[in-house]
């Protein structure tokens, strides 16, 4: 089981950390990742961690903005958003996937578990 939290409504410019805590199963050999979906849309790829973190992928136009990272004894991940813009509303999802390659890490259909979302929201 997943469950991020730290969402929230933030203005334009702003940061906020969202976490996502697993239980039930030890995740340390999962790739991670981050999604979101906006009203209307699909859900997207937000950035990705592999194992033991030494491999990162994000989606282009979080680049330099956002920072993902896991701590494998906390069985947690990390999403540091900052310079928030207002297309980055959105409710977003963490994931788990056993058996994603580097170059599948940013394919929703690669991962197996998945968390309940946490809504962001970015004011102007």
């Amino acid at each position: 089981q997943l469950q991020a939290c730290g969402g929230g409504l933030v203005q334009t410019g702003g940061s906020l950390r969202l976490s996502c805590a697993a239980s039930g199963r030890t995740f340390s050999s999962y790739v991670m990742g981050w999604f979101r979906q906006a009203p209307g849309k699909e859900r997207e790829f937000v950035a990705a961690i592999n194992f033991f973190g030494y491999t990162t992928r994000y989606t282009d136009s979080v680049k330099g903005r956002f920072t993902i990272s896991r701590d494998n004894a906390r069985n947690t991940i990390y999403l540091q958003m900052n310079s928030l813009k207002s297309e980055d509303t959105a409710v977003y999802y963490c994931a788990a996937g056993r058996f994603v390659t580097a170059q599948d890490m940013g394919v929703k259909e690669k991962y197996d578990y998945w968390g309940q979302g946490t809504q962001v929201t970015v004011s102007s």
